[in-house]
């Protein structure tokens, strides 16, 4: 039952005379959506309202073992509880009545998940077969190697769209592996990727996502290459899996239009079953919307941001053809990059064309680094000071990197140099310690750094920061590059994950590539923000139903004899650091993020850097003076709170960096509940006076509209110092990729001579 100290008991006329009194479309019935995001340590939930707002959000940790070099499982039990812990841990910190929640939406790694088909149980996976508990291959497990070279080995036209190798991160190889090492073999096994299975757990169904099956099981959509079942016989049976042609393919989900049901991001899969309902808190009237890899979600929560770029301006035909040039920087411990094309564009060394995985007729591309993250946090903790940079920093009370950036700005005053670019301009870094999937596929390739010294101090140690950074941004450029010379035409970068506070790496970004980069409102939430659109998409339908008929829809009648069987305890007593609220300082106004923006013709003015504005500032400064006054105008305009603190009026979640309280918190001391602005929609077109509908149009329609404003960082001018110099090292930092493969090829054919005279 909701706590009763949760809601706001406040009337309507008193909340539209409150803070958010603007003159906008009469409030409807509070509808909301929960978000879920599986990632590699941790399981987090989101609740939403029909703005986009994050009312609550709520992480917990995940355990993963590696009992054998390789052999990396997880427990899908132990992911599911975390969830349910996790989205009652919203609607409670929220207020939310579950019985408002009308749809939720799932991401999560593209992991392994062994099923039993005869009870529909967890599998054991090994090295200890025995334990059943762990049933999860993890996506980075690499024990299939021999698996992986074997499929690769047969050429089939299926390889062609997964970047004309299968990898080994990916679905069959693992399969092949347990068929030959499982006891008993695979005949009693059905197989889902972490999405799928999510949806699986959730509604019972055994469908399937277009996502998971395209981009990382070898699924080719009917009608792609005279496809006509998705899954191809010849190539199953070639790499010795005739178990999963059974009965028209039903282990992997089934041939699509008989007796499987496929599905794009966020299409309709059911409602919660009474018993997942009674787990998460909500009720059976939610439904479930198709999921997404988390990286996905990535691109569904950040490419339909409102920014002051030219460009981006025109969207008079609402349709999801917008977003094509618009590219996905998920990053984190690696990036991806995700865009989308209306036609398949090969490139070297990106996964894909994968098609229908968003919307039917489109087609996605995936890039990416292995290491961007990882890089940074490497090149700190292999240099000599390491200790003396944590001591500092901590000294400081800043992060290493915001002390490092520092350190570069003092250095250029105390060198006389001309920038902080040309601080290392004779420091050429090439980063690939852990091989390279983007855009050369070549996983031998590793890192070389010329310009090193012995010097050991904090300032050597900002200057290899500064170079790693550096070739994060040349890789990016290297491959749009390779993306725009095979047909993409990418006009703007969005970014998302915690690299977005570095302003030196976003500004590298921007002065690499030429491109605006765009920093999301959330910038921790935004794949867990992502997943809750995909529920808004599924549950688009009945939500228009329910606002015209003023709340008293089939759906309501039956929601009242279920309420009494709502819980929301918890035995788990207070939050953890990772289950609490949090909220960072980002860049958008509160007052923009709340009501006020749901004015459907009101215009906004989003944060942006011109090379001009930049001039007043560091390098790498995110905030001009006139911003910082802007802010500090609206801060005194905006809330204030018992305790006078000095909280930015922007928010972006994530329980990273704990530093003020969540948005719900301020809705409680108001004692307010936010209000929907819902309107009766019809479907877009690309023609709109014809009223047929076009693929996607629903899922642009909501990324649209919940999605918020972000901040534009736009590259300096062609002729700026810093944009001629990074030029001249761009073409340093390919010859140091291609000289590298040759210099390898010139040594193996010495040894390939000398391993015959030997």
């Amino acid at each position: 039952m909701v706590h009763p100290h949760s809601r706001s008991h406040t009337s309507i006329p008193t909340r539209r005379s409150s803070f958010f009194n603007t003159p906008i479309v009469p409030p409807q019935p509070d509808v909301y959506y929960v978000g879920v995001d599986v990632g590699t340590g941790s399981a987090r939930a989101c609740i939403i309202d029909t703005n986009g707002i994050i009312l609550g959000l709520a992480e917990r940790p995940i355990t993963r073992h590696e009992l054998k070099p390789n052999h990396i499982t997880q427990n899908s039990t132990e992911i599911w509880n975390a969830i349910c812990f996790c989205v009652k841990a919203c609607l409670r910190d929220s207020g939310v009545d579950p019985a408002e929640v009308f749809g939720i939406g799932f991401d999560a790694t593209c992991s392994l998940v062994v099923i039993s088909e005869s009870g529909d149980e967890p599998v054991g996976v090994g090295p200890n077969f025995w334990d059943n508990k762990e049933n999860i291959i993890l996506w980075m497990d690499h024990r299939a190697e021999e698996a992986t070279n074997e499929i690769n080995a047969t050429g089939d036209k299926c390889l062609k769209y997964v970047g004309g190798q299968m990898s080994i991160e990916m679905e069959l190889p693992k399969i092949k592996w347990l068929k030959h090492n499982l006891p008993g073999g695979i005949s009693d096994c059905k197989f889902y990727d972490l999405p799928d299975y999510l949806i699986h757990k959730a509604t019972g169904s055994e469908a399937r996502s277009f996502c998971s099956a395209v981009c990382k099981q070898g699924f080719v959509p009917p009608g792609v290459e005279g496809s006509e079942t998705g899954w191809s016989k010849d190539f199953l049976l070639s790499v010795d899996l005739p178990e999963l042609v059974e009965d028209d393919f039903r282990r992997l989900g089934g041939t699509p239009g008989k007796n499987g049901n496929f599905l794009s991001a966020g299409d309709i899969v059911g409602k919660l079953t009474a018993h997942a309902a009674e787990e998460l808190g909500l009720t059976t009237e939610c439904i479930v919307g198709s999921p997404v890899i988390d990286a996905y979600a990535g691109w569904v929560g950040t490419v339909a941001g409102k920014a002051d770029v030219p460009h981006l301006q025109d969207n008079a035909d609402g349709s999801i053809d917008l977003t094509c040039g618009r590219l996905a920087a998920v990053a984190g411990t690696s990036t991806c990059h995700i865009a989308m094309t209306k036609e398949p564009c090969f490139v070297k060394g990106v996964w894909g064309p994968y098609k229908d995985v968003m919307a039917p007729g489109f087609w996605l591309a995936e890039g990416g680094q292995s290491m961007t993250g990882a890089l940074l946090a490497h090149v700190l903790s292999i240099h000599p000071a390491s200790q003396e940079l944590i001591r500092s920093a901590e000294a400081s009370n800043l992060s290493k990197f915001d002390f490092l950036n520092l350190t570069l700005e003092n250095l250029v005053q105390e060198t006389g140099s001309r920038s902080v670019v040309s601080l290392a301009k004779h420091m050429f870094f090439y980063g690939d310690f852990h091989g390279n999937r983007s855009p050369i596929a070549d996983p031998r390739m590793r890192a070389s750094i010329i310009g090193q010294s012995m010097d050991s101090s904090v300032n050597d140690l900002a200057i290899q920061y500064f170079a790693a950074c550096e070739f994060i941004a040349q890789q990016t450029r290297q491959i749009v590059e390779e993306m725009q010379n095979s047909g993409h035409d990418i006009s703007c970068i969005y970014m998302s994950g915690g690299q977005c506070r570095n302003g030196l790496l976003m500004r590298l970004l921007a002065d690499c590539t030429g491109l605006p980069i765009i920093i999301p409102r959330y910038i921790d939430a935004a794949v867990v923000f992502g997943a809750a659109l995909l529920g808004a998409v599924a549950a688009e339908d009945s939500v228009n139903e329910h606002i015209n008929s003023k709340g008293r829809s089939r759906r309501n009648s039956v929601l009242q004899s279920q309420k009494s069987q709502v819980s929301l305890s918890h035995d788990s007593g207070a939050h953890s650091p990772y289950t609490a609220p949090s909220a960072t300082a980002s860049t958008t106004n509160m007052s923009t993020l709340v009501y006020a923006s749901a004015n459907a013709g009101s215009h906004h003015q989003f944060p942006v850097m011109t090379p001009m504005e930049e001039e007043q500032v560091d390098y790498f400064n995110q905030s001009t003076q006139q911003q910082i006054d802007e802010r500090e105008k609206a801060k005194n305009q905006s809330f204030t709170s018992d305790d006078d603190s000095e909280d930015e009026q922007t928010l972006s979640f994530g329980s990273k960096q704990a530093v003020q309280q969540g948005l719900s918190s301020k809705f409680s001391k108001l004692g307010l509940k936010p209000l929907t602005s819902l309107k009766k929609t019809t479907s877009n077109s690309s023609n709109p006076s014809s009223g047929i509908a076009v693929p996607g149009d629903k899922l642009w329609k909501v990324m649209d509209k919940m999605t918020g404003p972000g901040k534009v960082i736009f590259p300096a001018a062609d002729s700026d110092p810093d944009r001629s110099l990074l030029n001249a090292k761009y073409k340093i930092f390919l010859e140091q990729c291609f000289k590298q493969q040759e210099y390898r090829d010139i040594v193996d054919e010495v040894e390939a001579k000398n391993s015959k005279i030997n």
